[in-house]
């Protein structure tokens, strides 16, 4: 049964109950209070109501049953690559994408005592980035559903010698010690997040210049299938930011390929792309399009 530990759970219990009056104010997020996810919701809607739930896709499970108007969720960070799952969540969720948020990520450590410590709790993202903090200091790193939800599992477990790898403002609200702050292994650590919602933004409404549109494909299992449909953007001027390969199902025949490219649907250069990625592969499915909230290059 996925459930938060007691010192998160009297948190989303009160959060629930808000959002549950004004749902198309709240904006569900997977994680406990006090998650990275929970932040870039608050910084990206100050006004919103935040919902928080145990995981990625009961968020966005949230947006589809109509309990909040969005879904904050994280899709790839500067250091440790993509978020597990997400590329297979986002298509089959039905949801689209209608905005961008990034946010500068910060680790502390955190425990209810100075230790030494037997292991330390986070989500598997956090791990990796600080992966030689913990390797330096000798501390195993132990998976857990999320960031904020580990440090109130410490909190709850009340053992010296477990710590959990959380945002600072996990330890105040779940009443844990700092041991060591920036824990993280880049100063630059950053994690991109995208905004879901049940309606998508119509390309006609965005700034034609500073417009991003994502989507997925399937390529045909023939030589240079790749070359050909990366070359529907090339022709055209397309540029392309992102590109991330994937397997779908367990044949290893099939190749979904994830791709951010600039522009939308209804700029003449887009539209030719995608008409020509239509002849060169199996499927095309666009995800939204939306503003940037980072120009790229």
């Amino acid at each position: 049964m996925q459930t938060f530990a007691r010192p998160a759970a009297l948190l989303v219990d009160t959060m629930r109950k808000a959002a549950s009056a004004q749902p198309q104010q709240a904006i569900a997020f997977g994680g406990a209070p006090g998650s990275n996810s929970h932040q870039a919701a608050m910084q990206f809607a100050p006004e919103a109501l935040p919902l928080p739930c145990f995981s990625f896709d009961d968020a966005l499970d949230a947006v589809k049953q109509g309990r909040a108007g969005c879904a904050m969720i994280p899709i790839e960070n500067s250091q440790h690559g993509r978020v597990a799952d997400i590329h297979f969540l986002l298509p089959g969720s039905g949801l689209a994408i209608v905005a961008e948020h990034f946010m500068r990520i910060t680790h502390a450590l955190m425990a209810t005592g100075p230790g030494p410590f037997r292991a330390a709790y986070s989500h598997p993202q956090a791990l990796g980035q600080s992966r030689l903090f913990l390797k330096e200091r000798g501390i195993p790193g132990l998976s857990h559903a999320d960031t904020a939800g580990a440090a109130a599992f410490v909190a709850e477990s009340g053992d010296p010698a477990l710590a959990a790898i959380a945002p600072p403002l996990a330890a105040d609200l779940y009443d844990l010690d700092i041991i060591e702050r920036e824990v993280e292994d880049a100063h630059d650590n950053t994690t991109r997040f995208v905004v879901l919602a049940n309606a998508a933004r119509e390309p006609s409404t965005l700034d034609a210049g500073d417009t991003m549109t994502t989507m997925v494909f399937e390529v045909k299992n023939v030589p240079a299938a790749l070359y050909k449909a990366l070359g529907c953007f090339a022709t055209n001027g397309v540029n392309m930011t992102k590109l991330e390969s994937y397997q779908k199902g367990a044949s290893f025949a099939a190749t979904m390929f994830y791709a951010d490219v600039e522009g939308a649907p209804g700029d003449p250069r887009v539209d030719a792309a995608l008409e020509e990625l239509a002849f060169q592969t199996n499927e095309v499915r666009l995800l939204g399009s939306y503003m940037q909230a980072r120009k790229r290059g």
